[in-house]
């Protein structure tokens, strides 16, 4: 069966800096129609920047929609167009101050398919170098390093409750690991 779903129509209802909202109607796969929401975003980045001690970079921020301090891997949001890879090399230096020598792709990440089209592309990086950290003007967080390990158990102790982090972190301790193994 043919599971895709045609739009009909578009209703544009906000458009924001970061997101715009809109609401399709659409024609089911059996020829009903229904609603759809859809948040539209620029997407994201994430890096999982790996030191030479086995230690991941992470960033502490308040995330003010959940009104708590997060604990992520260091992350950005892409401009319009923006090239995810150099967006990713941006927002590591600029929130941790580290400077990576060989960056792998760890795929992408679709943190909630079912309203929004964000996708947000996830990166290891190693190598890392250190040089001035380069807040924006309205950013706030403190570093830590975690040895990945650590990392891996808090995220199966749901201690890191971030998706993209989640993904990053098990992403690169497995191609770490079976890295490790194969030589």
């Amino acid at each position: 069966m043919d599971l895709t779903e045609k739009t009909v129509a578009q209703d544009r209802k906000y458009e924001g800096r970061i997101l715009s909202l809109r609401v399709d109607d659409v024609e089911l796969p059996n020829g009903a129609t229904a609603k759809r929401e859809v948040v539209e975003h620029h997407g994201g980045v994430t890096v999982a920047a790996l030191t030479d001690e086995n230690e991941l970079l992470f960033v502490r921020q308040f995330r003010y929609p959940y009104g708590e301090v997060v604990l992520e891997l260091p992350a950005g949001k892409l401009e319009k167009d923006e090239n995810a890879f150099h967006a990713g090399i941006r927002e590591l230096r600029e929130e941790t101050g580290a400077v990576a020598q060989k960056y792998v792709d760890l795929g992408k990440f679709y943190p909630s398919p079912g309203y929004t089209n964000e996708v947000i592309h996830l990166y290891g990086a190693t190598g890392i170098t250190f040089e001035e950290q380069n807040l924006d003007e309205d950013e706030f967080l403190n570093v830590e390093r975690i040895p990945l390990s650590t990392a891996v158990e808090m995220v199966l102790n749901n201690e890191i409750v971030d998706g993209k982090t989640q993904a990053a972190v098990l992403k690169m301790a497995l191609r770490t690991w079976y890295a490790e193994e194969t030589q």
